[in-house]
Formats: C-alpha cells, sequence, structure tokens
C-alpha cells in the first residue's frame, strides 16, 4: 500500500475515536446525573457516590487521549498529502515542545503504531466507563432488588 494511502487509512481510523469520544461524554454527564441524584435521596449510597466519581474521573481521562487521537489524525491526513514534509512536522513538534529531537525521524510504521495504541486506550477507557455504568444503575438503591 503506498504510504499517502496508508496515512488517509489511519487518520480515517483515528477520526472514529469522536464517537469513542461522544459516547463518553453521554456516559460522563450519567455519571455525574447520578452522583447529583445521590443527594436528592433520603440516604446516599456510597458505592453509587464512589461508582459515579470513578464514571466521571475515567470519562476524564478518556477525553485526554480523544485530545492527542484527534490530534494525530490531523496530522496524519495532513503527512498523507505531502509525506515529504515529515522533517517539517518533526521540526515543528519539536519548537512547540510536543516532540523531544531524538523522536524525530522515526518510520511511519512506529508513528501509525503509537498513533493506534492511543486509540486502544481510548477504547478501554470508554469500555470501563461502560461497565461502571452498569454497576452504577446496578447498585442503584432505587432498583427493587439493589441492596
Amino acid at each position: 500500500m503506498p504510504a499517502d494511502m496508508e496515512l488517509q487509512v489511519v487518520a480515517s481510523l483515528l477520526r472514529r475515536g469522536r464517537s469513542l469520544d461522544q459516547l463518553s461524554t453521554g456516559l460522563t454527564l450519567v455519571g455525574v446525573l447520578f452522583g447529583l441524584a445521590q443527594l436528592l435521596m433520603a440516604s446516599i449510597s456510597p458505592i453509587c457516590l464512589l461508582l459515579s466519581l470513578w464514571m466521571i474521573i475515567l470519562g476524564l481521562l478518556q477525553k485526554y487521549w480523544a485530545l492527542r487521537v484527534a490530534f494525530d489524525a490531523d496530522l496524519f491526513a495532513l503527512l498523507a498529502r505531502d509525506i515529504e514534509r515529515t522533517a517539517d512536522l518533526d521540526q515543528a513538534l519539536q519548537t512547540l515542545g510536543l516532540q523531544s529531537p531524538k523522536r524525530a525521524g522515526r518510520p511511519w510504521t512506529e508513528r501509525r503504531r503509537g498513533a493506534l495504541k492511543l486509540l486502544r486506550k481510548q477504547a478501554w477507557l470508554l469500555g470501563a466507563q461502560a461497565l461502571l455504568t452498569l454497576a452504577v444503575i446496578l447498585a442503584s438503591p432505587w432498583l427493587p432488588f439493589a441492596g
């Protein structure tokens, strides 16, 4: 596969991180609402508050990775149009303090692997957040089978 096409495919994959981010934002808001709902209850459930807090923390961590993934998606799309400007990209990243000089000149396969690893981290955080959402729902005191 030509390098420019490979970079374009990676950019397209990385743009899917936006969908993960949107779902995570929704789950983070659910965590906030569950936490606030506890304050309206006659008795506060510490486990629900703790689970809600972790939903929010995971949502914020996921947001960080989503920003990194979106940044990489833009860079891969830009370089797919003109891969000869890799040295310019490295210089710009170093000037902005976003890359150490020893990481300059890395092959694109290594860069691709790193970018996709960020996307996987984002997906894992979303999965953990979804499991916590389920745990909050199951631990909720207003459900008849909750303890």
